[in-house]
């Protein structure tokens, strides 16, 4: 499959998963509630502590179990207009640096988009592809893999 064919597939998967993610995270969102003066996100008990979104292999799909962890995000982005997000996509170290830059760019824009569907402005994020350059784990095995196949919820 050439390089081309493979990225109009991934294309085709991130439209697809993108639609299931509006379609399962629509709602409204609150503002976030609770002390003022604590940021929760120094919080290790807070949902927001959960700062990646892990990816099958060859996806761009959101997993059902990161539902709740984007709601948090959104809430908490809703009610703090001075907070911004950067969405690192990531992949596993292999295939080539170009299909790796697409796929991980795919990636963070399927986390942009369901932050979109919950009312997050456009102009609080900004999604990058960070492709294979920063690996949480070093190895090829499928562990490591899973590891690095993943959006990185970055707080400036």
């Amino acid at each position: 499959m050439g390089a081309c064919t493979k990225l109009k597939l991934y294309r085709t998967k991130f439209i697809a998963a993108a639609m299931g993610v509006v379609l399962h995270l629509m709602g409204s969102v609150a503002c976030a509630q609770g002390d003022s003066s604590a940021d929760p996100l120094a919080d290790p008990k807070s949902p927001l502590a959960k700062r990646s979104i892990y990816f099958d292999h060859d996806s761009t799909a959101i997993r059902d179990e990161y539902r709740e962890t984007i709601k948090a995000h959104a809430n908490y982005l809703a009610g703090d207009p001075k907070r911004r997000l950067i969405l690192q996509g990531n992949t596993e170290l292999r295939g080539s640096r170009e299909t790796s830059l697409a796929i991980g760019g795919l990636r963070a824009e399927a986390v942009r988009a369901a932050l979109l569907a919950l009312g997050v402005s456009p102009g609080k994020m900004e999604a990058v592809s960070l492709g294979q350059e920063k690996p949480r784990a070093l190895g090829r095995d499928q562990e490591s893999s899973a590891e690095n196949r993943r959006v990185d919820l970055v707080y400036p």
